[in-house]
């Protein structure tokens, strides 16, 4: 709303912005979306958040905000090559790691590992884990992961992020990058990280329900667990508390894959400018010319850069626009080494409903009363029928 109110003192051009209260998103766009002076700028989360609003879309194949786009990789591009939507922020997850304690068990005797760069498979994490877990009490710690909580603030990290795993391994195999019915090949391999994630944590599995987003993100912060499942926007969480800036580190979130030393961070966006094309011609050149001040102005690319944090997809933000944040600067390491990032193919789950059936059945399994067998269920059978429910 700054920005916007920044742009009109520079410009004259009035902005008017349309806020929605969490996850109400989609609920608040199709309301505007029904008046008569409907947004001429919104965004959608992805492949999926397109098929509902591609008819909506204007093609911004012509538009400078596209030309200034470093990859077609942070473009929603459709059948015919029309640019349906642009990403306006990159960002990376993986598993967070406090170096200190990591460094502090590796000095103990007996430890499995020399150095954190010894962590390069699925295997070699376990045995960390695992050994971190067994010695916690010397450590001074709760667990070696922080809880895998399964309440509303908490449970996306595992239903969605974690599921993207198999999930970008399937794809990879079958060299598709969508499909209406998951196989689901490397749930064998989403299992085991799920079982070291709440075996070896800060709390029971049976506490995992009303565990939060907060819990875990504390348990981290204040020194209670070596490891904790999230991304790069999780800075403003940690920082201030008993884990350094130069302390923060991140792992890829290894499944025991082939060739997964090779691999990097989950690196990816879910949140496309999309511009109306039922609005006047009018206001979509006053939407595409916002767009360019925003991503070319010195304004714009701060407000983006240094007020909101964003590590962005565009050309015009050189070194110095990157956030003073460490984890970013983890994150660009794993870029810069050769590793295979891991793209976000959780933007084409069928549906919230998918994520949710997921999310139970994980959950009953991590508690004892549920099997592994409904968590394949819900992943492999709940994904058909979403599909199919979502594009009939």
């Amino acid at each position: 709303m700054a920005l916007a109110e920044v742009y009109t003192q520079e410009t004259g051009v009035p902005v008017t912005v349309v806020t929605a209260a969490s996850g109400t998103y989609e609920q608040t766009l199709k309301s505007e979306m029904a008046k008569s002076e409907a947004p001429t700028l919104f965004q959608v989360n992805g492949p999926v958040g397109l098929s509902t609003w591609k008819d909506y879309c204007y093609d911004l194949k012509d538009s400078a905000v596209y030309k200034d786009l470093n990859s077609d990789d942070f473009a929603l591009i459709d059948a015919d090559g029309a640019v349906k939507g642009i990403a306006y922020v990159i960002e990376t997850y993986g598993i967070i790691y406090n170096k200190k304690l990591l460094n502090d068990y590796i000095a103990i005797d007996g430890a499995v590992i020399a150095s954190p760069e010894d962590i390069k498979d699925f295997a070699t994490l376990k045995a960390v884990a695992d050994d971190i877990q067994a010695k916690k009490d010397d450590l001074g710690i709760e667990g070696a992961f922080a809880s895998t909580g399964f309440d509303a603030s908490s449970d996306w990290r595992f239903k969605t992020h974690l599921a993207n795993l198999p999930l970008y391994y399937e794809y990879k195999a079958d060299g598709i990058s969508s499909t209406d019915a998951v196989k689901g090949t490397y749930l064998d391999n989403f299992k085991q990280i799920f079982d070291l994630y709440i075996t070896d944590s800060t709390c029971a599995p049976t506490l995992l329900s009303g565990k939060t987003g907060e819990d875990a993100a504390s348990e981290f912060a204040l020194g209670e667990a070596v490891f904790y499942q999230n991304g790069t926007w999780a800075y403003g969480d940690i920082q201030g508390n008993e884990v350094e800036d130069e302390d923060l580190g991140m792992l890829p979130i290894y499944i025991g894959v082939e060739g997964e030393e090779n691999q990097g961070l989950c690196t990816g966006s879910e949140n496309y400018w999309c511009v109306n094309s039922q609005a006047p011609e009018e206001n979509i050149q006053a939407t595409l010319d916002f767009l360019q001040w925003v991503v070319e102005s010195e304004a714009g690319k701060n407000s983006l850069a240094k007020e909101m944090g964003f590590v962005t997809p565009f050309s015009t933000f050189t070194e110095e626009y990157l956030p003073a944040n460490p984890l970013l600067v983890a994150a660009d390491e794993f870029m810069k080494n050769g590793s295979t990032s891991v793209t976000w193919n959780f933007t084409t789950m069928p549906s919230e409903e998918w994520k949710n059936q997921l999310g139970s059945a994980m959950l009953e399994y991590a508690q004892g009363t549920g099997d592994w067998d409904a968590v394949v269920a819900a992943f492999v059978d709940g994904w058909a029928t979403e599909y199919q429910a979502a594009n009939n």
